[in-house]
Formats: structure tokens, C-alpha cells, sequence
């Protein structure tokens, strides 16, 4: 079965060697560090065939754990022997790395032949073999663990050092989407889907703690409806003024968050709570996919006169609020590979023919809300053959967009933003709070009618 067992570290020296077959010498423990470990080229096989020797190996951090023999064996049997050594050495002293087998090499030696009797894998099962081996393994910290238990033991912070003053208190908040979506050409969405982070910008004296609420579908729907008419018509008011996304709830898919915020409070009552580290930092990643407002809709119309002739017409549309004013908006039209000439005409913004892209370009440096622009071009086509042109009507690409609108297109709010700090002499109103929502584009396309 297996003729021996190595360990070898990154320098590709012999940690730990059991041999149990005479076939297995010291060339051929030699062989594998001057072909696998020390090779230039990359290790794609597991596997490896040397003078008629197969060597299984499996990579842990910067230790190779291998089993070495020459008879034709289960590639299976010994991948899982290897995987459970791993498991083994780990419930003995924690991660298998350099340190932790050189401080455990007589245990390790005590196991591999516990668990390897002439080759043969006998008992790897971990209860069982703590029966048998009752020796504890010297487990070495690495410095992560080591920084864990200090700051567990003297309460630092390891994100936020202590005695940070500042003479005005201040917090900066953006919510930064990126919107997706692919539309057919009757308008109807195929895909779409918001991707958002949550930056932060905290300028706050000692050490404070903040809450951090936002209008979370689950918290929304937990929250109590009115008890009495009068409070149901104040509530109406309320809505009136406010728009009815301030109640409304959004649905998150699926959300990281800075090592900052505390886990525990936000799986129990959805609440961020978090010591802020000073400075720039991203608080959260979000993804949602449901109830998405979309900023801007294209309707392309293209007619093909001729084969040398082919009319195209843009509509776009925002779908925004008329008091919002979106910037830097681009569409990108393509046009067929054998184009020739195009001629343009539009009333709002600038546009050109980019012959390196096979695409049209128009660009908008402002456009309000509820507002629709028109482009149309004329486009002169060099003649090709028919098999051609239907070959280029498959691959013809989508119209796509690039714009940026002040507001939020999956719909989240912030409702409110606390600062607490008991040790220092300043409350939540001492501190200036921005908020801003920014949704600039991600993958924003249209298919089109046109046949290309």
C-alpha cells in the first residue's frame, strides 16, 4: 500500500519522514523536492510519476503533507487517508504549519503509526484514537489569535486607537449603488439587480458607539401599526409629505458587513451597532434584486431601408422624479461591422460616430427627471453577402448605458444615524451627519429590434 509518509515545509526540507517499505529511499524523498517543491512551473496533478514512484500530495498554508509508493494503489483510498491525517493533526494542536510540527513531532510520529500499520490505514477515527493517545498537542498561536486574546483580555479595539479628539464632531454617509439590468426590446426587464456599499467617513472624538438604522423589509414589517384612527390620519399626513417610500421596506438578498459591527445585536432585532474606526471605511455590502427603481428606459426603433441603407431612432427616457437632474449619462449605440457613414441629429446633448468601437456615442452632461430625449441616425453600409449578414444579425450587441442620479435605486434609506459617547461631554445632536445617495450604472443594457 503506501510505502511512506513525508512532511515537508516550503523550502522543500523533511520535517517528518516514516518509511514502511524498503522500495522507499532517500532519493526518492529527494526527488519530490527537486521536482514538485522547487519545479518553476506550476503543480496542476495532485499526482505525480516519478522513476516509478507515485507521489499523492495535498497542500496546507506552506506545508506538503505526501504519500509516497511505488505498487498500484487506490488514488482514492490515499487522497482520503491524506485528508484525514490533516483532520487528525488539527484536533490535536490546532493548524498544521511549520511551528506547530516541529513542537509536535513526537506525537505525530506516535500517530502515524497508530493510525498506518505496514502502510494500510487501520483506525483514523479521532474519539477512537483519543483513547488510545491521551497526549495533548502544543498548540502555537498565530499572531491573529495572539491579537484576538489581547484585545479580549484588555478590551482594545484593534480597528480604533484610544484619544482621538477632533474640535468638530462629523459624519459622512453614502450609499453608493450599482445598477444592473438587461431589457428587452418591447421594454420588458430579463435581469436586473442593485449592488450597493455603504461608505462611511467618521471625524468623531474618543471612542464612541453608533446605531445605524435603515428601512429593512423585516424591520418594517415588525414595526406596530396604529393603534387608533387619530394616529392612523396623522401617519397618512405624515406620508403625504414624506413620499411612501419613508414606510415601505426594502428586501436585502444578502449583506457583508465591517468587522466593526456587532453580529449578535443585528441577528436578533436587525440593529448596526458599531465603534467606528476613524476615518474612510466601508460599513456594508448589499445586494438586492426585487422592487428596483430604474432611472432611464431606451426604445430603440431601427428600420432597414436597404442593404446599404438602414435608419435607427433612440428614444430615452428618465423615469426618475422630476426634481432630480442625473450627470455624465452616455449611451453607447452600436452599429453593424460594415458600416461606411453615419449622420446624426440630436436636440439635447452631443453626439459621434466612433468607427474604432463600430458605435455611436451619445453623451448628455445633465438630464432631468421625467424628461425624454430623441437621437436619429442615418447609416450607410458597405454591401456584403447574405451568409454574412445573418451571421453578424446573431451577434449584433445590446445598446448600453452609463449615467449617475442622486437617489437610490433599490429604494434603501437611512432612518436614522446615532452617535453615543458617554466618557466625553458631547451627545448625538453635537454632531454634524451627512447623508448622500449616489446610483451610477453597472451593466445597464437594452436589446434592440434592429437586424444587423
Amino acid at each position: 500500500m503506501i510505502g511512506g509518509v513525508f512532511i515537508y515545509n516550503h523550502k522543500g526540507e523533511v520535517l517528518i519522514s516514516r518509511i514502511f517499505r524498503d522500495a522507499i529511499t532517500r532519493p526518492v524523498v529527494d526527488a519530490f523536492r527537486v521536482h514538485v517543491i522547487h519545479a518553476r512551473s506550476a503543480v496542476r496533478s495532485p499526482v505525480t510519476n516519478i522513476a516509478r514512484t507515485s507521489y499523492f500530495h495535498t497542500k496546507r498554508g506552506n506545508i506538503w503533507i505526501v504519500a509516497a509508493t511505488r505498487q498500484n494503489v487506490n488514488a482514492a483510498l490515499v487522497f482520503e487517508f491524506l485528508t484525514k491525517a490533516v483532520e487528525i493533526l488539527e484536533s490535536y494542536f490546532g493548524r498544521v504549519t511549520e511551528e506547530s510540527v516541529k513542537s509536535n513531532f513526537v506525537l505525530i510520529y506516535e500517530l502515524l503509526d497508530e493510525v498506518l500499520d505496514y502502510g494500510y490505514p487501520q483506525k483514523t477515527d479521532t474519539g477512537i484514537l483519543k483513547t488510545y493517545i491521551t497526549q495533548s498537542g502544543i498548540r502555537t498561536q498565530s499572531t491573529e489569535e495572539q491579537k484576538q486574546i489581547t484585545s479580549q483580555v484588555t478590551g482594545q479595539i484593534g480597528w480604533r486607537r484610544e484619544g482621538i479628539k477632533y474640535r468638530r464632531n462629523e459624519l459622512f454617509l453614502d450609499v453608493l449603488e450599482s445598477v444592473n439590468l438587461l431589457m428587452s426590446p418591447q421594454g420588458q426587464v430579463l435581469s436586473s439587480h442593485v449592488s450597493g456599499r455603504v461608505v462611511m467617513k467618521s471625524y468623531l472624538s474618543g471612542m464612541p458607539e453608533c446605531k445605524f438604522g435603515m428601512n429593512d423589509k423585516i424591520v418594517m414589517d415588525k414595526q406596530a401599526k396604529p393603534s387608533s384612527t387619530e394616529a392612523a390620519t396623522i401617519e397618512d399626513q405624515q406620508l403625504r409629505k414624506s413620499g411612501p417610500a419613508s414606510r415601505t421596506g426594502i428586501a436585502i438578498d444578502d449583506c457583508t458587513f465591517h468587522q466593526c459591527v456587532k453580529l449578535s445585536k443585528f441577528e436578533t432585532d436587525r440593529s448596526i451597532s458599531f465603534i467606528p474606526p476613524d476615518g474612510e471605511y466601508e460599513l456594508m455590502r448589499y445586494r438586492t434584486t426585487k422592487d428596483i427603481s430604474l432611472p432611464f428606459r431606451v426604445i430603440p426603433l431601427v428600420r432597414e431601408s436597404s442593404r446599404t441603407h438602414l435608419e435607427m431612432k433612440v428614444v430615452l427616457k428618465s423615469l426618475f422624479q422630476s426634481t432630480i437632474v442625473a450627470q455624465k449619462v452616455e449611451v453607447h449605440i452600436p452599429t453593424p461591422p460594415n458600416t461606411s457613414g453615419v449622420q446624426l441629429t440630436c436636440l439635447k446633448g452631443k453626439s459621434k460616430y466612433k468607427s474604432s468601437d463600430n458605435a455611436i456615442i451619445w453623451r448628455l452632461r445633465h438630464f432631468g427627471g421625467q424628461k425624454e430625449a430623441q437621437l436619429t441616425a442615418e447609416v450607410e453600409l458597405l454591401p456584403t453577402e447574405k451568409q454574412q449578414q445573418q451571421q453578424r444579425q446573431t451577434q449584433r450587441p445590446p445598446i448600453s448605458m452609463l449615467f449617475e442620479v442622486p437617489y437610490s435605486c433599490s429604494g434603501l434609506r437611512v432612518r436614522y444615524l446615532k452617535v453615543f459617547e458617554p466618557k466625553l461631554n458631547y451627545s448625538d445632536h453635537d454632531v454634524t451627519k451627512w447623508v448622500r445617495y449616489i446610483s451610477k450604472s453597472g451593466l445597464y443594457e437594452t436589446r434592440s429590434q434592429s437586424t444587423f
